[in-house]
C-alpha cells in the first residue's frame, strides 16, 4: 500500500535524524526541521485523498473504500506524529516550546476523536442494516419467474429500507435503537458450555455505548466532579453541517497541512448541501445510491401486474443488479471499515497515555525512549 510505503520513509529518516542529533543538546533547528517537514508530509497525504495523482487509482468521494483510505491516511499520520513527538526524545523537551503547545492539542484532540469514532461506528451500523434489507429485496427480485409473492417481499423490504434511512437522518430522532452496545473487540458465534466464557471476554471488549456518548463530556465531568452525562443526550458530532464542523475542529489556517484539510471539509460541506437540497439519506455514496434504486423499485412494486412486460422486466433486473453490486461492496468494505474504526479508537487511547506517561517522566528527568 501507498500510504504505509510513504510511513515507513517517514519514519526511517525521524529515526536516522534523531541518531544523528542525539548530541546536539539545546539544539532546537533539528526539531523544527522534523516539524515543518511532518506538517508537510500530512498536507500532502490529504490533499492525494482530495486530487489524487493521475498515476493513483482514485475512489468515488465518500464511497466506502474511499473513507477506508481517509482513515489508512489518518492512523499513518498518527503513528508519524508520535515518531516525531516521542521517539529517541528527552522527556522533558516535550514541556518546552514549540512541543509544548502541540502536545496540548493532541491530548485535545485524540478525545474529538473518540467521539468520531463513536459517531461513525453508530453510523456503520445503520448502513449494515440497511444492507440487509437491500439484500432481501434484491433475493426476492431475482426469483424467475417473478410474481406477486415476490414484489410483496421486496416491497416490504423496500418500504422498510427508505423510511429507516429518513429516520436515521432526521435530527435528534429517538427510537427503541438508540441505545445499542457497540463492540469494539470481536464477536462470535458461542453456544453451550463456551457462552459465560465467551459473555466474560465480550464484556471486556466492549461496553454500553448510546448515540449520544461523549469522551470529550465524559473527560469533561471527572476533571470538574460533574455527573456524567446521561446516555440520551445528543452527541453534537453526528450532524456535521447542522452543528457545525468548524466549531467542533477548528483549524489553525497558518499551518502547512491546514489548507488540506480545510479543502476536504468544503468539499464535504458542498456535498452536504446538494444531499439536503435533494432531500437524500446520507452522504455516502453508497447510500445515495441505493435510497435512488429503492425508491425507483418501490415505484415498480406499487404498479405490478403479472405478467410483466419484457422491457420493464429487464430494465426492473438492471437496477435490482446494480442494487447487488452496491450490496456486495458493503458487504467487502463495511467489515474491514469497522476494523479500522476499532483500530483508531484504540489507537487513540494508547497514544493519549503513551503522551501522558512521557509528560509524567519529563517532570522526573528520565531517559528518552527509544
Amino acid at each position: 500500500m501507498v500510504a504505509t510505503d510513504n510511513q515507513n520513509s517517514f519514519l526511517n529518516r525521524i529515526s536516522i535524524r534523531r541518531n544523528q542529533v542525539v548530541t546536539m543538546e539545546g539544539n532546537h533547528d533539528p526539531e523544527i526541521e522534523d516539524l515543518e517537514h511532518f506538517q508537510k508530509h500530512v498536507a500532502d497525504r490529504f490533499h492525494d485523498l482530495l486530487s489524487p495523482p493521475d498515476d493513483y487509482p482514485s475512489e468515488p468521494f465518500l464511497s466506502i473504500a474511499w473513507i477506508r483510505n481517509l482513515l489508512d491516511v489518518f492512523l499513518c499520520c498518527e503513528a508519524e506524529f508520535k515518531a516525531v513527538v516521542l521517539m529517541g526524545r528527552d522527556p522533558t523537551q516535550i514541556t518546552k516550546p514549540p512541543l509544548d503547545r502541540l502536545v496540548l492539542e493532541f491530548l485535545d484532540r485524540v478525545v474529538k476523536a473518540l467521539d468520531i469514532c463513536n459517531a461513525v461506528s453508530n453510523g456503520v451500523e445503520s448502513v449494515r442494516h440497511f444492507q440487509k434489507l437491500a439484500e432481501i429485496a434484491v433475493s426476492a427480485l431475482e426469483q424467475r419467474p417473478i410474481g406477486d409473492g415476490q414484489v410483496r417481499r421486496a416491497k416490504k423490504a423496500l418500504n422498510s429500507l427508505v423510511t429507516a434511512m429518513a429516520i436515521e437522518d432526521k435530527e435528534g430522532q429517538t427510537n427503541k435503537m438508540t441505545e445499542r452496545t457497540w463492540s469494539f473487540g470481536r464477536r462470535t458465534g458461542v453456544s453451550g458450555s463456551n457462552k459465560d466464557r465467551a459473555a466474560g471476554h465480550f464484556r471486556v471488549l466492549s461496553w454500553g455505548m448510546s448515540r449520544g456518548w461523549s469522551a470529550a463530556k465524559q473527560i469533561q465531568a471527572m476533571s470538574t466532579n460533574m455527573v456524567a452525562p446521561r446516555g440520551n443526550e445528543t452527541s453534537s458530532l453526528v450532524q456535521p453541517e447542522r452543528t457545525g464542523l468548524m466549531t467542533h475542529f477548528p483549524l489553525p489556517r497558518n499551518m502547512v497541512w491546514a489548507q488540506s484539510l480545510i479543502g476536504l471539509q468544503d468539499k464535504i460541506a458542498e456535498e452536504w448541501k446538494k444531499k439536503e437540497k435533494k432531500c437524500a439519506a446520507g452522504l455516502m455514496e453508497e447510500m445515495q445510491k441505493m435510497e435512488k434504486l429503492g425508491q425507483s423499485l418501490i415505484e415498480f412494486a406499487d404498479s405490478f401486474q403479472f405478467p410483466v412486460e419484457a422491457g420493464k422486466l429487464e430494465e426492473v433486473a438492471a437496477q435490482v443488479a446494480e442494487l447487488a453490486e452496491i450490496c456486495r461492496r458493503m458487504e467487502e468494505g463495511l467489515v474491514p471499515l469497522q476494523q479500522q474504526i476499532r483500530e483508531l479508537f484504540h489507537r487513540a487511547v494508547r497514544s493519549r497515555m503513551e503522551v501522558l506517561e512521557v509528560l509524567d517522566r519529563g517532570g522526573k528527568g528520565t531517559p528518552p525512549m527509544m
